[in-house]
């Protein structure tokens, strides 16, 4: 139970910092409000708001939650990461506060795109939606794990463009854009083995309504297993490096 309340208190803690960054939230999203504005409506011309949409999502998560590491950075240079290391609550409530906290930021992005979404003619069903936000929330706790896990053990200076490099391929293997069927085969394998195609593909289906098929069955394994790991791994890094 200990470990619980720790979690929590931590939680609870940077919940309130990531609502006091309103602008971190709404600059975190602009991005992608910005290809819905500007790119949606030519996209809408070969294919749906239901296909695009989705993909947004994808970005919003693996840049947001991707970058969330850098928070660890701040922390670690300013000296609070010490201060909390001689707290009494447990290494892994420490982590996992912080994880939760980005993945609500993630959430709250999500909803402000899909929001913006259905001011421009997207019709997705609120099941689908829903179960879509539950995946993206998913999503955004193993992404965020992970990149505090990379934070700790990469180059402070090198951290964010390194990851904001990184993101950008990944993004566009995970057909955010433009499904990847319509790819070459060779790009298509390529795009296969990512695990965030399988989310945006998973999330495309919840929002044209479609929930007991394969592709959003796979999406929820992958992402749960991504979730799992990242988790894993970002715990046992924290632990090691804040022993």
């Amino acid at each position: 139970m200990n470990a619980v309340r720790d979690t929590w208190l931590v939680t609870r803690h940077n919940v309130r910092i990531a609502l006091r960054q309103k602008a971190g939230i709404v600059f975190g999203v602009l991005q992608p409000l910005l290809y819905l504005a500007l790119f949606g409506p030519l996209f809408a011309t070969i294919g749906t708001w239901e296909t695009l949409v989705p993909g947004l999502l994808a970005q919003v998560g693996l840049f947001s939650a991707g970058l969330s590491g850098i928070g660890i950075v701040f922390d670690a240079r300013s000296g609070v990461l010490e201060r909390l290391r001689v707290t009494p609550a447990r290494r892994t409530a420490l982590l996992l506060g912080r994880v939760l906290g980005s993945s609500l930021t993630v959430l709250i992005q999500s909803v402000i795109l899909i929001a913006a979404g259905y001011a421009f003619g997207l019709r997705a069903p609120l099941p689908g939606v829903l179960a879509g936000l539950a995946l993206m929330t998913l999503l955004g706790v193993g992404l965020a794990a992970l990149s505090n896990a990379i934070a700790l053990v990469m180059d402070p200076d090198a951290f964010a463009p390194i990851v904001s490099t990184a993101v950008i391929p990944l993004v566009l293997l995970s057909g955010a854009f433009l499904p990847m069927s319509m790819a070459p085969a060779w790009l298509d394998v390529i795009s296969r083995l990512t695990p965030f195609r399988h989310v945006v593909e998973a999330i495309r289906d919840l929002f044209a309504g479609h929930y007991a098929t394969w592709t959003v069955a796979a999406g929820v394994a992958v992402t749960a297993i991504l979730a799992v790991v990242c988790v894993a791994v970002g715990t046992r890094v924290f632990n090691r490096e804040n022993a």
